[in-house]
């Protein structure tokens, strides 16, 4: 164990004459970015600046804390206050609010309001000014309205990331003369000068010193790419030797985005937000993902729109040139029906969409979304990858017995298990009681103490710890044995394996215990091999390689309590099409067992089947590997590397993979899943690297996450399907009609304030409540299906268009010119909204009765709409937009079109369900594996 002394500094009462903490340069000719920027304005304020020893070996930690003119009992609760003020808070750039009036320039850069930007400039460059101004109306609306939800999204994520903020624990002092006391503070409230405890689990929140270290390792994978921990102490004297290898060499300080693995420390910051090297290697990009499957595929989906909309106006012109002998008068036109095949509202739809489905999850089921595109991710996640413990079975296992190596039962065993536990409990400053541990205790407390009293759990006096790591996979407590001065036991207890590796026995004995082991795992016990060795006392710090030479005491066998709710959320889960693979460190026997148990068999096989161990995963190349992780259910003897692997190995395999984990070990699968899912009393590290936090490691609370993904994702491609098989109908009606009649079919300022309307109608989709059949199964866009579906319904809508134009020839034929063209633009514009009315209604099936009366909102806002069609050009600003009232025939006629539309519709929609559709899903999406490999129906 590395310190510094506890009591005192030459930096007297920890606080600052002008209030802010002076400049630290811990690496000679590196820098950590401390110095600049807001934590060196106390260069002018009587603070002290540290600089290197001649030695070239950095400050010592006694010059850190003066330098910083703090002391290790902390800051006084008042400096820390002035300090939070002068320097601002711990987080990063990019985590700062996003000011309003630049979400709103943001907003242009969706592609569809770029080019309705330029199609605005276009018309105001040749005088349409009137096409000018709808258009650049329509794309102030829709900047407005996007802005407004993602600023209202943003508040939303905002205050449910505080219901999981990470906090961090400080030694702060209400006094000079007061004790320092420990205390749990968010972590943007740290500051430079702040002294903080390090434990497992635990983000380095800041940049550190380490005072004090016991058996301290971090994770800097974040900062260098190094996939193992690293050692760190709290040297007072930095080692000349390492003065050249490098900031994250030097094993006295750590970094912000590292983690704590293993073992506690005690550190002073002396960096926070962005002055620390973590915010200057990732400027603000670290743990940012890219574009899920559904995003990809509605940027593919929008890429093409935006082909044909900027080839619509040249077409346009060169067709109404060559057989009209119209010039640049019909580019307003032309201009117009290139924005009506724009779903303009696609990104506020997306955006209301996702926040609504975000504060549904938070209000009713305790989840929290962090990012709001993984509601996407999590609609379309078709396979669960998780640790059986605490999920599929409680998180307290029972002591089943104790056995020597002889497999003679032997309390002694247990007994000698309860000593490590006690002092791990006790010494390790664990985050949580680890369950093997209160296993142990709560069994040994049962037997009590043994006849001859050798061992007593609470007889030992705790010495020091080795806290269990996922490397070394044992744990070891040191104790003293009474009426033994000078000698040490330790006493270890874990893996049978890695215990075995590190006692003192020839191979034939060794073979012999491991055998038993398997025999026993195998009846689905899970097994803790228990060793003891005798030491010297010394008065160095006890290290992992102190854990050799033990001499084997005997196993105790642990048996699992399945979860009650496991066995039926599995069946939902199974029933919503995600297949659920079992990833844990146990013994194969064990996760096999527990599987079976619950009904959890890999396809096509009706027992536990074959269970993949990590050695076979060593054996395999990337290629195998997607094959047998598509294939098996269940992984055992699993290091965090070998999580993460098959996680990556699913993903490839053309799978949308979530991941359930909470400890430290689970952070590299959490990174690889498209999906981090973690429980609201998960670590730390765990929390911050996870996209969906739960209120308990809970099934249930999954699948109802997976159904507001779903949900989300279905709205969406609703929104998309029946917007844009709408737009393309009457974008192909215009065209037909504008090459047909002596004069533009409509003019430009009706077909935008029909797009103003029919935009307004759309946001009711943000509000729909999906078919129960869009929740069976993920919502997965593609573009060229995706794209034939709107072609065959769009072209049926431009039939229903054209029809329309003999109807108004008939019942307009003695109509005067002028009066029957305006009269023409009155009936097409009401056939345009009321057709459109009938596609938001009828297309968004196959639903029965009862789910079509759950659609409120859509309904009203079709009724809204189909109201303004009818009313609008009977109104006095019906004659400024071209258009006058109709003969009372013409609706009579425009009634029976209508009424064979909606039935070439429906007959439509069901003859495509039929054959696309053989649940008579409604979505345009592909059921089972979004690889389309197998098990799939096009939508």
């Amino acid at each position: 164990m590395s310190s510094v002394p506890e009591s005192g500094s030459a930096a007297g009462p920890g606080h600052l004459t002008a209030g802010t903490p002076a400049s630290v340069t811990p690496f000679p000719g590196t820098g950590t970015g401390t110095g600049t920027g807001k934590n060196a304005s106390a260069a002018s304020g009587g603070g002290r600046t540290t600089t290197a020893p001649a030695s070239g070996t950095g400050p010592t930690s006694l010059q850190t804390l003066r330098a910083l003119d703090s002391g290790p009992r902390g800051l006084l609760e008042t400096e820390a206050e002035i300090r939070l003020g002068r320097t601002g808070e711990n987080v990063l750039p990019a985590r700062r609010p996003v000011p309003w009036p630049r979400r709103f320039l943001r907003s242009f850069r969706d592609p569809f309001t770029s080019v309705l930007l330029c199609l605005g400039l276009v018309s105001a460059l040749v005088s349409a000014w009137g096409t000018a101004c709808v258009i650049l109306a329509l794309v102030a609306v829709s900047c407005l309205l996007r802005s407004a939800e993602e600023h209202r999204a943003d508040r939303s994520t905002a205050a449910l990331r505080e219901l999981v903020a990470t906090t961090a624990t400080v030694l702060r002092r209400a006094s000079d003369d007061a004790s320092p006391l420990e205390r749990e503070v968010p972590v943007a409230d740290l500051v430079p000068g702040d002294v903080i405890r390090l434990r497992p689990g635990d983000l380095v929140p800041a940049d550190v010193r380490l005072l004090r270290t016991d058996g301290l390792t971090v994770h800097q994978s974040a900062l260098t790419g190094e996939s193992a921990p690293v050692a760190k102490e709290a040297l007072d004297v930095p080692d000349p030797a390492l003065s050249g290898a490098g900031p994250f060499a030097q094993p006295q300080w750590c970094f912000q985005g590292s983690s704590v693995t293993s073992g506690s420390g005690t550190a002073v910051i002396v960096a926070t937000g962005g002055e620390t090297r973590f915010a200057a290697a990732h400027d603000g990009r670290a743990g940012q993902r890219g574009a899920s499957a559904f995003e990809r595929s509605v940027q593919g989906i929008s890429w093409t729109l935006i082909r044909f909309m900027l080839l619509t106006p040249p077409l346009v012109l060169m067709a109404n040139a060559a057989l009209r002998g119209r010039g640049l008068e019909t580019l307003p036109f032309a201009v117009a029906v290139a924005v009506g095949l724009t779903p303009e509202m696609l990104p506020v739809i997306v955006t209301t969409t996702l926040a609504r489905g975000a504060a549904r999850l938070a209000r009713t089921s305790g989840v929290i979304v962090k990012r709001l595109p993984a509601l996407h991710d999590l609609g379309a996640v078709d396979v669960l990858c998780l640790d059986k413990t605490g999920t599929l079975t409680e998180d307290r296992p029972v002591v089943a017995g104790a056995t020597d190596g002889a497999d003679r039962p032997d309390p002694d065993v247990l007994r000698w298990a309860a000593v490590s536990a006690l002092w791990t409990l006790q010494l390790a400053e664990l985050p949580a009681a680890d369950s093997l541990d209160e296993a142990v205790l709560d069994a040994a407390d049962e037997y009590g103490p043994s006849a001859a009293g050798e061992v007593d759990p609470d007889a030992y006096e705790g010495v020091a710890v080795l806290p269990f790591d996922p490397v070394r996979r044992v744990a070891t407590a040191v104790v003293g044995r009474p009426g033994r001065p000078g000698v040490h036991t330790l006493v270890t207890k874990g893996a049978v394996e890695a215990v075995l590796d590190r006692c003192a026995m020839d191979r034939e004995e060794r073979d012999r215990l491991l055998a038993l082991a398997d025999r026993k795992a195998g009846t689905g016990l899970r097994l803790l091999a228990v060793a003891r060795a005798d030491r010297a006392a010394g008065p160095g710090a006890y290290t992992p390689a102190d854990e050799r030479d033990l001499t084997f005491l005997g196993l105790v066998a642990l048996r699992d309590v399945p979860a009650p709710s496991a066995a039926d959320a599995l069946g939902v889960l199974a029933r919503r099409g995600v297949s659920v693979k079992v990833l844990t460190g146990d013994h194969p026997g064990t996760a096999a067992r527990v599987c079976a148990d619950l009904g959890l068999r890999p396809e096509g096989r009706s027992g536990p089947g074959d269970v993949v161990t990590a050695e076979l995963v060593d054996t395999l190349s990337d290629a195998e590997l997607v094959r047998v992780a598509d294939r098996a259910t269940v992984f055992a003897r699993c290091t965090p590397e070998h999580k993460a692997r098959i996680v990556s190995a699913l993903r490839a395999g053309g799978h949308t993979t979530g991941f359930l984990g909470d400890g430290v070990n689970d952070l590299p699968a959490l990174h690889a899943a498209d999906v981090g899912i973690c429980p609201r009393n998960a670590v730390d590290v765990a929390r911050e690297a996870a996209d969906v936090v739960l209120a308990e490691k809970d099934l249930t609370a999954i699948d109802r996450a997976v159904l507001a993904g779903r949900h989300s994702s279905g709205n969406i491609a609703t929104y998309l399907r029946i917007t844009l098989s709408s737009n393309l109908g009457n974008v192909i009606a215009m065209l037909t009609a504008g090459l047909m009649l002596p004069f533009l079919p409509m003019l430009p300022a009706q077909v935008l304030v029909q797009n103003l309307c029919f935009d307004a109608a759309q946001l009711a989709f943000a509000f729909d409540r999906p078919a129960a059949s869009v929740l069976r199964r993920p919502t997965v866009l593609r573009p060229r299906d995706f794209l034939r579906f709107i072609t065959g319904f769009g072209l049926l809508n431009a039939a229903a268009d054209l029809a329309t134009f003999g109807v108004l020839a008939f019942a307009l034929h003695h109509a005067p010119a002028d009066g029957g063209e305006a009269a023409f633009h009155a009936g097409w514009f009401t056939e345009n909204l009321l057709t459109q009315a009938l596609v938001m209604i009828l297309l968004r099936t196959g639903r029965s009765a009862a789910e079509r009366r759950a659609g409120e909102p859509l309904r009203a806002a079709a009724a809204g709409l189909a109201a303004v069609g009818v009313v609008l050009p009977l109104t006095p600003l019906g004659p400024s937009l071209g258009m006058s009232a109709l003969p009372p025939l013409y609706y009579l006629l425009l009634g029976s079109i209508l009424g064979l539309y909606a039935v070439g519709l429906t007959a439509a929609r069901r003859r495509y369900e039929r054959r696309h559709l053989p649940d008579a899903a409604p979505e345009h999406v592909t059921q089972g594996k979004p690889g389309g490999k197998e098990g799939h129906t096009e939508r």
